[in-house]
This record gives structure tokens, C-alpha cells and sequence, in this order.
């Protein structure tokens, strides 16, 4: 029987692959065996997940002190509307608007003319009663007039007088004075106007000290007193702390908000505090030696409660605190941690509860060094098929 070429090619290529895939098998392990892909290191495990990277901080110890925060605004030392007790014509005026004005100086002056005839019509009225006057007191003791003609004399001597000093009261009301020395506001109104008793002309403000007026819960009515430091930061100028002192505690609680109103005294020597700015006022009650805190960014606020990542044996534990007061950047643990615990700053949408964490920054330096761990999912290489025997 002759076997053509082209069929005794095909059947050793055949062969050869049988041959080949019988080598294949004998190398490679069974599934689930030792040194099979996939397979636990023996003694080891299954293997997990990688480790997650997160930002940590230590809990520390640092100074605190003990303070209430509340929100308040600030007032001026005095201030007051100039309003005419009588009505008339403005004549003169006597400030400038936004400039300070010295206590007694005259800011308005009103139309006088009528006023002042009336002084000298008073004064004349005077002389002629004095004079009267004196002759009734001759005559009286010489015995030509009655003792009730001397009376009617001296009662017009006094109704003269009177007359005379109402007359002045009214021309000095013509002159409209400052109260005390302080800064003016705009004006609402000009020369030539004519104003009625009452109306609005210009107010003025002392602004150096200010007063600072902010409410605390009564809760803490036994913790404030007079006399007490206070820091009045305001978001007008950020980055500056101004200090204060209490200077009264109102006796009566707002029954409405429960709420004591206290009113403090800053000083303002170079005028950039104004009037009716919003302040944020931190009460010092008393001095703290130190207490525990973390990074602000570390708190994980659920509904009234706080809770933290808390790194134990390269693992993570959600663990509820109690925060206290809060100073820039950090916050005050009251209980739930330890010193030298750590928690996590940043990653925390990236972690649960239990899972394995590794540090990318720890208090905010670089990472410390750590071992690199082996995959263990990466398969085991399969060996080199054997080459093909001619």
C-alpha cells in the first residue's frame, strides 16, 4: 500500500500535537493544589483586598481654653438723633457729615431774629419793673402808697424776670449743641430748612470703645461674670481677634429664647470697627491645662452625634466621641479617644468599618515606611512549554 506525501504529513503533526498537549498536562498542577493560579499561600489565607491609602493624625494634647461661642453685634458707646425742641428755620450748620464733632460745639443753629427781639423786649420789661419797683419802695415809706401797691410792684418785678428767662431758654434752644464728642452721620436736612420740634437731623456716634451685645443659653449663667475676657472676631475684617471685658449681665432672662444678654466693651482706637457689624464672640470663662484634639476634618457628624475612623492594628473602627468647644482647625474630644490614637483625616468615603488602611500622610508629613507586602493574587507563572522534539 503507498501513502501518499500529503497524508503522512497530517499524521505526524497530528501526533506531534498529541504529544505536546500530554507534556501540557503533566507540567501544569490541578486545579486547587499548591502552586495552582489562585491558589493561598499555605499558612496564609486566602488572600484580601489591598490596603486602602488614607490621610491620618494623631490624637494630641494641647492648651485649651474653656469658652462659649455665641453671635452678637456691635454698638456704639453713645449715640444719639439730634432732633429740634422747637420749630423753625436752619440758619447755620455747624459739622460736616462723617466728620468728629467735640462735645458743645454747635452742629445747628436756628433762625433767631424773632427770638432775640423777644430777649430785649423781655430785658426792657425787666428795667422798667425794677424801676417801679423802687419808687414803690419810697413812696411806701413815706406812706403814699398802699403796702398792696408795693406788692403789686414787686410781683411785676418778678413776672419780669420770668419773662426775661423764658425768653433766654427759648433763644438758647436755638442753638442745637452735641451731647459728646463723636463722629456725625448724614445729614437730612439743609440750609434753609424749616424744621419742626421732633424731627430727625443727624446722628452721632462715639465708636471708641464699642459695646458688644451676644446672648448665651442660661444654662451658663454660672459660668459667666463681669469683668471676664472675651475675642470678637468679625467676618467684615477676617484673620484679627479683637479683645473685649464683660461689662454687665442683664438681670433678666429673655423668657422667649431662654437666653442671658451680655453686654462687653472692645476697644477701637483706630476706628475700623463700625457700628452694627456682625460679631462672632468667644466668652473665656475659665483656663483649661490641656485637653485632647484632633483634625477638624476627622469628624464624621451623623444627626447630633460625631463619630471617627479610628486606625487599630492597620484596620479601621467607626467610634462615636463627644466633641467640646472647637478652635481653628481642630476640636476637642471629650470622650471616645485616647492620646497617640490615630484617625483618619481624609478617605473616609472610601473606607467602612473593619477594613485594612495604609497611610498616605500621618499628621500631615510624608508616610512612614512600611514593608510592600506580596500580591497574593498575582498567578503563579506556567512554566515554558518544552520544545518540540524534531
Amino acid at each position: 500500500m503507498k501513502w501518499s506525501v500529503g497524508v503522512v504529513a497530517s499524521i505526524a503533526i497530528a501526533g506531534l500535537f498529541f504529544w505536546l498537549g500530554s507534556r501540557q498536562g503533566t507540567n501544569n498542577p490541578p486545579a486547587g493544589s499548591p502552586g495552582a493560579p489562585g491558589a493561598a499561600t499555605p499558612g496564609k489565607g486566602p488572600a484580601g483586598p489591598p490596603p486602602t491609602a488614607v490621610d491620618a493624625a494623631r490624637v494630641k494634647i494641647a492648651p485649651l481654653a474653656k469658652t462659649i461661642s455665641a453671635v452678637g453685634s456691635l454698638r456704639s458707646d453713645e449715640t444719639v438723633i439730634i432732633r429740634p425742641e422747637v420749630s423753625g428755620r436752619i440758619a447755620e450748620i455747624g459739622f460736616r457729615e462723617g466728620e468728629r464733632v467735640a462735645m458743645g460745639n454747635v452742629i445747628l443753629r436756628l433762625d433767631q431774629s424773632v427770638q432775640r427781639a423777644e430777649m430785649r423786649q423781655a430785658e426792657a420789661n425787666v428795667a422798667l419793673a425794677k424801676s417801679r419797683i423802687e419808687r414803690s419802695r419810697d413812696l411806701h415809706a413815706k406812706g403814699f402808697i398802699s403796702s398792696q401797691a408795693l406788692d403789686d410792684a414787686e410781683s411785676a418785678y418778678k413776672v419780669a424776670n420770668a419773662s426775661a428767662d423764658l425768653a433766654a431758654a427759648r433763644l438758647t434752644k436755638l442753638d442745637i449743641k452735641a451731647p459728646f464728642s463723636g463722629i456725625a452721620g448724614l445729614r437730612l436736612i439743609s440750609i434753609g430748612d424749616y424744621v419742626r420740634e421732633g424731627q430727625d437731623i443727624v446722628n452721632i456716634e462715639a465708636i471708641d470703645p464699642l459695646k458688644v451685645d451676644f446672648r448665651v443659653p442660661e444654662i451658663f449663667l454660672k459660668q459667666i461674670s463681669t469683668g471676664q475676657t472675651l475675642q470678637v472676631n468679625l467676618d467684615a475684617i477676617p484673620n484679627i481677634a479683637f479683645t473685649g471685658r464683660v461689662l454687665a449681665i442683664n438681670p433678666l432672662i429673655d423668657a422667649n429664647g431662654r437666653a442671658v444678654v451680655i453686654r462687653a466693651a472692645i476697644k477701637n482706637t483706630d476706628s475700623r470697627l463700625r457700628p452694627g457689624m456682625f460679631a462672632r464672640v468667644k466668652l473665656i470663662t475659665n483656663e483649661q491645662q490641656e485637653g485632647l484634639t484632633i483634625p477638624e476634618q476627622a469628624l464624621i457628624p451623623v444627626g447630633d452625634d460625631f463619630f471617627v475612623f479610628k486606625i487599630t492594628d492597620g484596620r479601621v473602627l467607626r467610634t462615636k466621641i463627644d466633641i467640646g468647644q472647637r478652635i481653628t482647625g481642630s476640636v476637642e474630644v471629650v470622650r471616645g479617644l485616647s492620646k497617640g490614637d490615630m484617625v483618619v483625616t481624609a478617605g473616609q468615603p472610601k473606607i467602612r468599618d473593619g477594613v485594612t488602611v495604609k497611610f498616605a500622610t500621618l499628621d500631615g508629613g510624608a508616610a512612614p515606611s512600611t514593608p510592600q507586602s506580596a500580591n497574593a493574587n498575582t498567578p503563579a507563572a506556567l512554566p515554558a512549554p518544552a520544545a518540540p522534539v524534531p
